[in-house]
């Protein structure tokens, strides 16, 4: 059954960062924007917070179909990730744009903790029809959505163009 489809806009984006910053009230040491959907919301966020360690993560989970659920129970293959160092003894505020499974996030979550940071998630939108991981979501998000959301920067760019009829799968 296909998802409804929804357009964030540039300015959309604003007001759900400035939703979002009234919500922290940890001062965080350090941020993993997740790639490549937290980018742009990781950078309006750390340039708002002053968070000056902004480091990158980058996860893929394989995956064949939309039948293949046992694809869902894939281990995450992390293509980057900072060291465990840089996140040791840190309050670490990871940002992606979306909460859909939460699988992405809540693997980047688990990798924190076990480098001995203390993890934050913040999303832009969170999903709970979606949500793979029970009374688990995320610790900040600006709106709660039942959509497949397309934000600005994913419009009409690059080799990988959003196509309005099918909604790619993470």
């Amino acid at each position: 059954m296909p998802r409804r489809k929804e357009l964030i806009t540039w300015e959309e984006v604003s007001k759900l960062i400035e939703h979002l910053i009234p919500q922290f009230h940890v001062e965080f040491d350090a941020m993993v924007i997740i790639t490549r959907g937290g980018i742009v919301p990781g950078g309006m966020l750390c340039e708002a917070l002053n968070i000056k360690n902004v480091l990158t993560a980058a996860v893929d989970f394989p995956f064949e179909s939309r039948r293949d659920q046992a694809k869902l129970l894939a281990w995450p293959k992390f293509i980057q990730f900072p060291e465990e160092e840089q996140l040791a003894g840190r309050k670490v505020l990871i940002v992606d744009d979306v909460w859909g499974s939460g699988r992405t996030i809540t693997a980047v979550r688990g990798r924190v903790a076990a480098a001995g940071g203390a993890p934050f998630t913040c999303v832009l939108h969170y999903n709970p029809y979606r949500n793979l991981f029970g009374n688990l979501r995320p610790d900040f998000y600006a709106a709660i959505t039942d959509a497949y959301i397309i934000y600005p920067w994913e419009m009409d760019e690059g080799p990988d163009k959003i196509l309005l009829d099918e909604p790619a799968e993470p």
